[in-house]
């Protein structure tokens, strides 16, 4: 029912130019998607670490001044006393962590959704404190005229959900934290529904239970409350580990389409579905019993990391056709398409 596309990945690192001199593309993945202007868009994740020099650890860090940030590479010797490595995540120098790869976001452009052209130059980098470990995960919601983008900001202090929106995909207006540390896999319904702005969330609880998809709503987009832990990981061999939300939803005759990921036992990951009441986005309909996406292909078994396919990005083609973007190993962009009628075939039908 979801077929792969004969190019994947349709997008590589190999693709990508470095942000700065100095910096390789480890990655190029998980994009958020929509359509502006008869062109799909795709905000690329695109993570780089740097290129090694005999001796030293290179470091990738921003540095942020008068509200804005500028990538620069921090050189160490490998023997000074001052460097704690702590694992290949990253360092700690002087009272500081720093991490071996940093991400930010780049546009990419199409005609027909396959064959992309990708910017030179990102489109959202970290600009503040609260970003100073990278950018992550684009998801975009067009309500109206606006595409209101969040994406997960990842620093010293944990990872939390900012939004910024724009009109044109050349200049952003960031609006702030709209859910704080620790959450993310934020989902933004397309419309409203009883006049609140309605949003799916992750936060990652610690003690008790495992990462679930919770329930809000909004009066502005800003101010998020009425939270309520809606799925909760189903104990299965798909979702051992936790869950987390997916592209925006799909509005269905049979109700609010939500495509899912499950990470699972060895660290699988997989995109499974559900149904949300049309009037009531905090009922759930149904729950599809098993992935309709998993790791099959040698490119999503092998990579950066193995077996993972993760999705936040989709678009309805003119011809009714649904391109759903997928990240493989935190490596690479992939393609299914599908239909939504098949989709609710694959929910129905189980």
């Amino acid at each position: 029912m979801l077929k792969r596309h004969e190019l994947n990945p349709i997008i590589k690192p190999s693709m990508i130019k470095p942000s700065l001199e100095g910096y390789n593309v480890l990655g190029t993945f998980n994009p958020g998607a929509t359509i502006f202007n008869e062109q799909v868009i795709l905000l690329l994740r695109v993570a780089e670490n740097c290129l090694i020099k005999k001796g030293f650890y290179t470091i990738p860090y921003y540095e942020f001044n008068n509200g804005k940030g500028e990538p620069k590479i921090l050189e160490i010797s490998s023997t000074d006393p001052n460097v704690t490595p702590k694992d290949s995540r990253g360092i700690f120098y002087n009272g500081r962590d720093y991490l071996s790869s940093i991400s930010h976001i780049r546009i990419a452009r199409s005609t027909d959704g396959i064959n992309f052209t990708i910017d030179a130059k990102p489109f959202i980098f970290p600009n503040m404190e609260s970003e100073g470990f990278g950018v992550e995960d684009a998801r975009i919601s067009k309500i109206g005229n606006t595409y209101y983008i969040n994406y997960t900001a990842v620093s010293g202090d944990g990872y939390v959900t900012m939004l910024a929106e724009t009109k044109d995909f050349k200049t952003i207006e960031r609006k702030g934290i709209i859910f704080p540390p620790l959450n993310k896999d934020v989902v933004i319904f397309e419309e409203k529904v009883k006049g609140k702005y309605i949003a799916l969330h992750r936060p990652d609880n610690k003690g008790f239970g495992l990462p679930s998809i919770w329930y809000s709503e909004s009066p502005d987009l800003i101010h998020w409350g009425n939270h309520k832990c809606l799925l909760r990981p189903d104990g299965s061999a798909f979702e051992s580990q936790k869950i987390g939300g997916g592209p925006p939803p799909i509005k269905t005759k049979d109700g609010w389409l939500i495509i899912y990921h499950g990470k699972g036992d060895n660290s699988v990951y997989t995109l499974r579905l559900f149904l949300l009441d049309f009037e009531n986005p905090s009922k759930i309909i149904k729950i599809g019993k098993y992935p309709v996406l998993q790791p099959k292909e040698l490119y999503e078994k092998k990579g950066f990391f193995n077996n993972v396919i993760f999705s936040n990005g989709l678009v309805v083609m003119p011809d009714n056709r649904v391109f759903i973007y997928y990240g493989v190993c935190d490596e690479s962009v992939c393609l299914a398409i599908t239909t939504i009628n098949d989709l609710l075939g694959l929910i129905n039908s189980e």
